[in-house]
C-alpha cells in the first residue's frame, strides 16, 4: 500500500503551478469554474479573456497545446450536443448556408461549449500540475468528509493492483484457446469479470481486517496537519488567475 500511484494526466515538471500546495490550486480551479459559469453567454469578449488566462497557466506549467487539447476530447459528446442545439431548438430563426437555424440554440449552444471547455481546460491544467496523492492531500487540508477521501485513496492505490489480476486473468483464458472476439465466448468473459469482483471483495475484507489489528478506528490521521499547509503568499499566487476571473465576470455582468 506505500507503493507511489500516478496518473496518466500528471506531467512532471518543475513549474511555478506545479509548486503551488493542491489545496490552493484546487480551490482556484473552482473558483475560475464559478466565474465562468456565472458570465453571461452573450459576453463573448468575457470568454475570450478566460481563455487567455488558461492558456497563460498553461504555459507556466509548461503544458503543451497538443497535450490539452488531445485531452480535451472527452468533452466530444457535449460538442456534438452543442452543434445539434441551433437546428433541434424552436423559436426565431435565421439562414446561413442554406440551414435554418434558430437563435435561441446557437446562443445555448455557444454557452455549452464555451463553459464546457474552458472547464474542462482548467480541470486537465489541475490534473496536469498535481499528482494523484497531493489531490488527495489538497482535498484533506480542506476537510473534505474523510469518508470520500478514504474511499478515492484505496481505490487509487488498488486500482492497479486489480488491473494487473484483470491482465492475468486474460492472458490464462487466452492460453486456454479463449477468443472474446467471437460472441459464443462472452460467458467466459462475463465469468472472468465475475471472479475478479469475488477477489476484489475478498482482497477488500482481508485489508479492512489488517487495519483493524494495527488500530484502524474508522478515521486516517489527520495528514493536513501533519504536513502544514500553504503559506499566504502561495494562496495570492493561486487566487490571481480566479480574481481576475472575478473581475471579467463582474464587468460582464454589469455590460451585458
Amino acid at each position: 500500500m506505500g507503493a507511489g500511484h500516478g496518473h496518466v494526466l500528471y506531467r512532471d515538471a518543475a513549474s511555478p503551478v506545479h509548486r503551488l500546495p493542491p489545496e490552493a490550486k484546487i480551490v482556484a480551479m473552482v473558483l475560475f469554474t464559478f466565474a465562468v459559469v456565472a458570465t453571461p453567454r452573450e459576453a463573448f469578449w468575457a470568454f475570450g479573456a478566460y481563455a487567455l488566462l488558461v492558456v497563460l497557466v498553461a504555459a507556466l506549467a509548461r503544458v503543451g497545446p497538443g497535450w490539452l487539447l488531445s485531452r480535451a476530447l472527452i468533452e466530444l459528446p457535449f460538442v456534438a450536443f452543442a452543434f445539434a442545439l441551433p437546428l433541434l431548438a424552436a423559436g426565431e430563426r435565421v439562414q446561413w448556408l442554406g440551414m435554418s437555424l434558430a437563435v435561441e440554440g446557437l446562443y445555448g449552444g455557444w454557452n455549452i461549449l464555451a463553459k464546457g471547455t474552458l472547464g474542462v481546460l482548467a480541470s486537465l491544467l489541475l490534473a496536469a500540475s498535481t499528482s494523484t496523492r497531493d489531490l488527495l492531500l489538497g482535498l484533506d487540508r480542506l476537510r473534505c468528509p474523510q469518508i470520500l477521501t478514504q474511499i478515492a485513496t484505496f481505490m487509487l492505490r488498488y486500482l492497479d493492483v486489480l488491473i494487473g489480476e484483470s491482465r492475468r486473468m486474460r492472458v490464462a483464458r487466452l492460453s486456454r484457446g479463449d477468443d472474446p472476439r467471437f460472441f459464443w465466448q462472452l460467458r467466459g468473459f462475463a465469468a472472468g469479470i465475475g471472479a475478479l469482483f469475488l477477489r476484489a471483495f475478498e482482497r477488500g475484507e482481508r485489508v479492512y481486517l489488517a487495519m483493524l489489528a494495527r488500530g484502524y478506528d474508522g478515521r486516517m490521521p489527520a495528514v493536513w496537519r501533519e504536513t502544514g499547509g500553504a503559506t499566504a503568499a502561495q494562496w495570492a499566487a493561486a487566487a490571481t488567475v480566479p480574481v481576475v476571473a472575478a473581475g471579467v465576470a463582474a464587468a460582464a455582468l454589469v455590460l451585458t
